[in-house]
């Protein structure tokens, strides 16, 4: 089964050419304009990954993924920043708010898919090692 992404981005090239990205990798996804929508489809469609941009309108990628981090349907889907800010202070604020990764943009094809494959197989290792308690 296709693994799920989505999408944030306030840019719409950018958006575009992510999606075509992943596309190419056989991944499905769907997409985001800014930090509320971003919110509104990880609620409704629970997808395997966010990438999510930084500096978007309505809600920052920060105040959306502290926000997705503190519910509790959304709070596991792992989140990936990718923002052509990526000094180290954004990058720890990003892995601080619960963020897995933290890209840099712009970014090659093969370097986004390549790391929503590791944090996709990652997270489900990290899934099969954690007991079930009954």
């Amino acid at each position: 089964m296709k693994s799920l992404i989505l999408v944030a981005e306030d840019e719409r090239e950018i958006r575009e050419l992510f999606v075509l990205f992943l596309e190419m990798d056989n991944f499905s996804v769907i997409v985001a304009r800014n930090g509320e929508e971003a919110i509104a489809q990880a609620k409704v469609h629970r997808p395997d990954l966010i990438l999510m941009d930084v500096r978007m309108p309505k809600l920052t990628g920060y105040q959306a993924c502290e926000l997705l981090k503190a519910t509790v349907e959304t709070r596991d889907i792992p989140i990936v920043f990718l923002s052509a800010y990526a000094n180290a202070s954004e990058v720890k604020r990003g892995l601080e708010l619960g963020a897995e990764k933290y890209l840099a943009k712009p970014i090659a094809p093969d370097v986004l898919n390549r790391n929503v494959t590791e944090v996709l197989e990652w997270v489900r290792a990290k899934k099969r090692a954690v007991p079930v308690l009954r």
